[in-house]
């Protein structure tokens, strides 16, 4: 397993050099890490200060990226000393990567002997801190042979997560058993990371920091924002977020049947990928059905029933304005997306059926915030209630709001974790 794994991570080595920049996400991903030996090298040789340590953090995309953020923060502020590393996988995460303030950011190189040793030759890090769960097993025997401590932050993993599998056991059981440090969202969370490797001594109970990064970012958004403060409405809003085609097939028709039903509901919807194909179906559907339909800088979008957001980076801010959520991913492949953006707003959330990888959706609905609905009828039927009837969607509101206040401190929590590793 392990000589496999090491012969397909040298392959894909050398697909990067002829793989072309493309809208493919696997070949951006093949693409982006041409050169990046030399990446590393040339910030270490321009900026690594060895007498400062260097924290490494990994996430390998955005949502993994959120739950590092809000420990990074609090490393920036309280030990600026500390030199601060953070790398991705996913093309998906570039923005966001460079958004951060951190002394370095590139993708992680391709898990090989030979870029582990130029990554940690370059870096140099007192400390590697991996996100939620992607642990790479030949930088983490890398780093440990160098006596680079090991931690591991907001670590989750859903009863039928692959990573359980024999296969995933065998690859992987010496990695996970090399952390020295590792923060579980919950006990049962921590139980299953024993199964995968984790030594249970290393285990503590530190909470999910995305609580903590949605509930500030809500608190933080701008309401008298020029874009906020032009699509504000006196009509009952919507908000669909991170949908995808197959989401968009239930969903589109549940509003149309709404909107007949005479209704003042406006609809934004901002699907997870918008590219020009996907938000132009969108559109050509509104106008089919007799719908006003509008892209986000049009100047008919504060008027438009439907408001197709066609950039990303927004979506986080545009749920101040929503009443009701649809959160998407819970009627395709990929799963659902964060159910906790919107409920740190107070405003209920719906979702689809696939959501049995999710904790917050499964909480959701357990207390009252959220609801899973399987089709277009049972959609429908949930959307007329809560336009309907005020205290019911205020009720669901505040459950959810209170589940996400119920989970802060985990940052905190986290961040004296991964401190004492640096220590």
């Amino acid at each position: 397993m392990q000589l496999g794994y090491r012969a397909l991570a040298q392959i894909a080595r050398g697909a990067a050099v002829v793989a072309p920049d493309s809208d493919s996400k696997f070949l951006r991903a093949l693409h982006a890490r041409r050169g990046i030996r030399g990446r590393y090298r040339a910030w270490r040789a321009a900026h690594r200060d060895l007498a400062r340590p260097l924290l490494w953090m990994h996430a390998p995309s955005v949502g993994e990226g959120l739950q590092a953020r809000p420990v990074l923060e609090l490393f920036r502020k309280r030990r600026p000393a500390l030199q601060l590393a953070y790398t991705h996988y996913s093309p998906s995460a570039y923005s966001f990567a460079r958004s951060l303030d951190v002394d370095f950011c590139d993708y992680l190189p391709f898990d090989t002997p030979g870029d582990a040793r130029v990554a940690l030759d370059a870096l140099q890090p007192t400390a590697l801190v991996f996100s939620k769960l992607d642990v790479w097993p030949v930088i983490t025997h890398s780093a440990r042979s160098r006596g680079v401590r090991l931690g591991l932050i907001s670590a989750t993993m859903a009863r039928g997560s692959s990573r359980r599998s024999r296969a995933a056991g065998a690859l992987l059981r010496d990695a996970y058993a090399a952390l020295d440090a590792v923060g579980a969202i919950d006990a049962a969370d921590a139980d299953r990371l024993v199964e995968l490797g984790v030594r249970a001594s290393a285990i503590v109970v530190t909470g999910d920091t995305r609580y903590d990064q949605v509930w500030l970012r809500a608190q933080r958004v701008d309401r008298a924002s020029p874009m906020l403060a032009r699509l504000r409405d006196a009509r009952l809003t919507i908000v669909a977020g991170s949908t995808w085609p197959a989401d968009e097939a239930v969903l589109l028709p549940a509003y149309e049947a709404l909107r007949r039903a005479s209704h003042a509901v406006r609809l934004i919807i901002a699907p997870h990928e918008p590219t020009l194909d996907h938000v132009a179906r969108i559109v050509e559907w509104a106008k089919r059905a007799g719908i006003t339909v509008a892209r986000l800088d049009d100047p008919q979008a504060p008027e438009a029933e439907v408001l197709v957001i066609d950039r990303v980076g927004v979506l986080g801010d545009l749920y101040a304005l929503g009443e009701i959520a649809f959160v998407g991913g819970g009627f395709h492949a990929a799963g659902l997306h964060s159910v906790l953006e919107p409920a740190a707003f107070g405003t209920p959330v719906l979702f689809g059926p696939r959501h049995e990888m999710s904790r917050d959706a499964g909480l959701l609905v357990q207390r009252g915030g959220g609801v899973s609905v399987a089709d277009e009828t049972e959609l429908t039927r949930r959307l007329r209630t809560w336009t309907s009837d005020a205290s019911a969607r205020r009720d669901a509101g505040d459950s959810a709001r209170a589940l996400v206040r119920s989970g802060l401190g985990a940052a905190e929590r986290s961040f004296e974790l991964v401190d004492r590793l640096l220590r």
